[in-house]
């Protein structure tokens, strides 16, 4: 991919952002990020994905709920991008640390695993943690449109541990994570996004297009697919491990794939209830006539 001139823009407002933010301590940087983004966010069109995300999602609430929930999700939004540059930082297997491990003995006892997640809370702290333990865990991730910062982000990622990156959605990448799982290497997929050739299940009751990918390796290798998700509050975090989540094996393959989806959309519905000002409302997840429809 060529270099552009406002590619090289933006990487120099990448690099001149990133070096303010390694003089800071991590709280502080934590707070300014959250200050910041809830000023400019709902001055965004950004803005309006959030409000018809959340109302679709929980048409039960009153229009004052959804206006805190959006505030409070702008706050999270603003931590998880002003923290990355620092995320090196942090230490999780060590005395004193920012980040909490509740069932750590579910990854312990499933290796090699797929595990599984979604953009919640710092999704980046969940690679801190499979990076930083005692096991090799290959992770995927989706190619930054500027070569420039891609680069530097992956480079960020490395200072942490995070070494053994996969590219989303292609042939190359699928065979990778395959021959990993069967090396005895985990995996770990971030499941939660829009995903144009996957399937199309309920998400909050809407359909949404939704990658098959992490069930059916499951399903051909036969190892466990354990989800995982990270909560904050404020600069402090808990990344929590799940028990497996069951797969039906009638070998039906198509139906099996589809009754797998659904039950890690479930679970991925569930966590969002549980703290919704902490997932990834940014992204479109359903299709475009959804928000159409809602302006």
């Amino acid at each position: 991919m060529s270099v552009s001139f406002s590619h090289r823009v933006e990487a120099l407002a990448y690099d001149v952002v990133t070096g303010i933010m390694r003089c800071l301590p991590f709280a502080f940087v934590s707070g300014l990020g959250a200050a910041v983004v809830k000023l400019i966010g709902p001055l965004s069109s950004k803005r309006h994905i959030v409000e018809t995300g959340l109302r679709t999602a929980f048409p039960e609430k009153s229009d004052t709920e959804i206006k805190a929930l959006v505030r409070a999700q702008w706050d999270n939004l603003g931590r998880t991008f002003a923290e990355f540059p620092v995320t090196d930082r942090l230490k999780p297997f060590e005395k004193n640390s920012r980040i909490t491990i509740v069932g750590l003995e579910h990854f312990r006892a499933n290796q090699p695993a797929i595990l599984i997640s979604g953009h919640f809370a710092n999704w980046e702290i969940m690679a801190t943690v499979l990076t930083q333990s005692d096991h090799t865990v290959r992770i995927t991730y989706r190619k930054i449109n500027n070569p420039l910062i891609d680069a530097r982000v992956r480079k960020q990622r490395e200072a942490y541990g995070t070494k053994f990156l996969v590219k989303k959605s292609s042939h190359a990448g699928g065979r990778e994570l395959f021959e990993a799982l069967r090396s005895g290497e985990s995996i770990a997929i971030l499941n939660d996004q829009k995903f144009n050739t996957g399937i199309e299940v309920p998400f909050f009751g809407e359909p949404a297009m939704t990658a098959p990918g992490a069930v059916r390796l499951a399903l051909k290798t036969g190892h466990p697919l354990l989800p995982m998700i990270v909560t904050r509050d404020k600069s402090r975090f808990t990344v929590t491990f799940y028990p497996p989540i069951e797969l039906s094996k009638t070998g039906q393959r198509d139906a099996d794939v589809l009754s797998g989806v659904k039950r890690v959309v479930a679970f991925t519905e569930d966590r969002i209830r549980e703290n919704p000002a902490q997932w990834f409302w940014v992204h479109r997840r359903w299709p475009k006539a959804l928000y159409r429809r809602q302006k």
